[in-house]
């Protein structure tokens, strides 16, 4: 496993984007507002290939560079971040201010960048840092209050979800790295109590949680409710082997944003049980070749760099995957690899190349 780990986490995201163009083939064609019926499935192979060629680029990049200059890829992310705020700048999707317009660009979602750039800033501190991991300062309070600026400016566009995503992956690269656990669990617990009196504070997310805990109530299958109620749904109508490629039901109108966030039950409904269990398993396998990466890895920043890259990528899998069973409440988050989205693609695809990218430094110089 550990001599072939790029080559399965290549195999494993090429899969996903593949199915991910092909699920939007099927898609596309019934989003509402646009005349065009493969607009989606067009701009998203556009997409998928910028990425590939960003991960080529990537997967031969010097790290030595990235060390380097980690300060200021962590500053033109928060830049971006703050470009949420600044009107004229900013785009409002669903009342959410979490993209911004750029010139020849289009809409660009900042957070997207911003995850990557958390993961470097943290492996270049406790790259140059190595010997301090377990004190408290130069180990947790100043990684933590560098880390706080950009989860501070994702949650507060009102994405609550990636910035929580990206604080998760946060603890998980402190934990591995050796910060001190009585540091970690205190801190998680004031973040959740904090998360918690944001949630009970804010009337839209306190519905929906409503809406989770009693998704069996016919009153919340026209409210709140719905896209998690007709994701189950989906799930049902497919079956252990699908209705077959086009024949889902719901994209037809009854389960919204069918092409991005909830993408994962029109596969279920669509292909069945064994491509959702498949799509499951190339994500277990990024993260058991991401961890076999930082493993191999040589120095403290490339370890530190291949748990934080790959906990970026399967965290927020796994709270996708959760939401659409309606295993947690709903929260709009892209399926990294299969939704569409132009940023959340080609970002995924830039972390998956300087992952491998590491695995290679590794095998050279082993």
């Amino acid at each position: 496993m550990s001599r072939y780990a790029s080559f399965i986490l290549g195999v494993s995201v090429a899969l996903l984007a593949c199915l991910g163009l092909v699920m939007l083939a099927s898609t596309s064609a019934w989003v509402r507002g646009v005349e065009e019926p493969y607009f989606y499935l067009r701009r998203q192979a556009i997409m998928v290939g910028i990425g590939a060629v960003l991960a080529l680029f990537t997967y031969r990049m010097d790290h030595a560079l990235l060390r380097r200059y980690w300060p200021w890829v962590l500053g033109a992310a928060c830049a971006m971040l703050t470009a949420c705020y600044v009107p004229g700048l900013r785009v409002a999707v669903n009342g959410a201010y979490r993209w911004i317009h750029v010139p020849l660009v289009g809409q660009f979602q900042p957070s997207e960048p911003a995850r990557v750039a958390c993961m470097l800033a943290l492996a270049g501190w406790f790259g140059r840092w190595q010997t301090e991991t377990r004190s408290f300062w130069r180990g947790f309070v100043l990684p933590g209050m560098i880390l706080a600026v950009p989860i501070c400016l994702i949650m507060f566009e009102k994405n609550m979800g990636e910035a929580t995503d990206i604080a998760l992956a946060t603890l998980v690269v402190m934990f591995c790295i050796g910060v001190r656990w009585f540091y970690l669990l205190p801190t998680a617990g004031l973040a959740g109590a904090a998360l918690v009196w944001i949630v009970r504070h804010n009337e839209n997310r306190m519905a929906r949680i409503e809406a989770w805990r009693h998704l069996d109530d016919p009153a919340q299958h026209l409210g709140k409710g719905m896209q998690q109620w007709r994701s189950l749904l989906a799930f049902g109508n497919g079956g252990p082997t699908g209705l077959g490629l086009g024949n889902s039901a719901e994209k037809l109108g009854f389960l919204s944003e069918f092409h991005t966030d909830f993408i994962f039950p029109v596969i279920g409904e669509e292909l069945g049980l064994v491509f959702t269990l498949g799509v499951v398993l190339c994500y277990v396998l990024i993260a058991v070749s991401g961890i076999s990466i930082a493993v191999q890895a040589n120095t403290v920043f490339a370890r530190c760099l291949a748990i934080g890259l790959t906990s970026a990528l399967v965290i927020p899998a796994m709270t996708n995957i959760a939401v659409v069973t309606a295993l947690l409440p709903n929260d709009g988050k892209p399926l990294p690899f299969v939704s569409y989205g132009g940023s959340s693609v080609i970002f995924a695809l830039a972390a998956t190349g300087l992952l491998m990218g590491i695995h290679r430094g590794a095998r050279v110089e082993s």
